[in-house]
């Protein structure tokens, strides 16, 4: 009884209070999701596909799909992306669509950095198949009739977004700053007025020669990487490492901020410890994490499936072999 209590009190969270981003724990797999200057942050075109089942012991708990594509124009240097993402939660299938068109421009400071600003429009719908769910009036009743909010409630609702960020990069090192939902559009599905919260990320990282090999494609790197995400009063810290030697690449995630921040008296701020393995040849990387929930619903969750594939074709093999060309060091998954 107790963790079925506890099941139902997860979501109605998740369908009564301000509404948090959907996110990837494979979030460099996902780079445009991620930030709009990673638009065209390749010679050529890429093709990303995204998949996440957070909590799959949960009734039609969180679901998340990504399809992107992307290329970069080097005799503009800008590059040109469009993403579609779905995320579906909760046996009423509270779903929001996303559309955008995303824009970066890399400019050249020196012969070490760069910096690369963009931005993304989105088109987005918030639905609700308000039939599936029981409402109070209908279980006092016969649980048959239509119950009273359905007279209140929008099945869906269409609004505009707008996100923008920056990002510098070396040889080994990125930095990123991203904002979401500038414009702060009304989702609410009721009459009343819900915000969407401004999102800020903080990323970074640093890539590591551990064994230099004479080919090109050859070598072993260790990279370390992070990521911060504030949205309304939620924070997450996501620590980790990257090994990669051809093809295999092997990854370790933590995250939560445990010393410096506690939403509740009992509650440590610790989220989950995840797990990655990637195989990367040629032009194509595929990618599977799986999240061990080390908070307090541990045993009610059944962790998170993450599934990554990213194509790359039409790349400039002249400009890859180019020294001087800086690709943002990043890993792909």
């Amino acid at each position: 009884m107790r963790k079925w209590v506890s099941i139902l009190i997860i979501l109605i969270a998740a369908l009564s209070v301000k509404s948090q981003d959907p996110q990837f724990s494979q979030f460099y797999a996902a780079p445009m999701y991620l930030s709009p200057s990673l638009t065209g942050a390749t010679n050529g075109s890429r093709a990303t596909i995204n998949f996440r089942d957070q909590w799959p012991q949960i009734p039609g708990a969180f679901v998340t799909y990504a399809v992107a594509f992307d290329h970069y124009f080097i005799n503009i240097n800008s590059g040109f992306g469009v993403l579609f993402t779905r995320d579906q939660a909760g046996t009423g299938r509270l779903a929001t669509t996303n559309i955008g068109f995303l824009y970066s421009y890399n400019i050249q400071l020196n012969r070490q950095w760069q910096i690369r600003p963009g931005f993304q429009f989105l088109r987005s719908q918030r639905s609700l198949d308000f039939h599936r769910l029981t409402f109070s009036d209908q279980i006092i009743g016969s649980g048959q009739t239509d119950s009273r909010e359905y007279y209140y409630l929008e099945p869906k609702i269409n609004y505009m977004d707008f996100n923008a960020s920056i990002l510098a990069y070396s040889e080994k090192y990125w930095a990123g700053l991203g904002f979401d939902h500038l414009i702060g559009p009304n989702q609410s599905l009721y009459s009343a007025h819900s915000e969407l919260p401004l999102k800020v990320s903080i990323y970074g990282g640093s890539k590591l020669m551990m064994k230099e090999s004479a080919a090109m494609k050859g070598g072993e790197t260790l990279t370390l990487a992070f990521l911060y995400k504030s949205q309304k009063k939620f924070d997450q810290l996501d620590l980790g490492v990257y090994w990669h030697k051809t093809p295999l690449v092997l990854g370790a995630w933590y995250r939560g901020i445990p010393l410096f921040k506690k939403y509740d008296k009992g509650y440590q701020n610790n989220d989950a410890i995840n797990l990655l393995v990637g195989y990367k040849i040629e032009e194509i990387s595929v990618g599977y994490s799986y999240d061990f929930t080390i908070s307090r619903l541990v045993t009610n969750t059944g962790g998170a499936h993450e599934i990554s594939l990213i194509y790359l074709f039409n790349q400039d093999k002249q400009l890859t072999r180019k020294k001087k060309n800086v690709i943002v060091p990043c890993p792909k998954f």
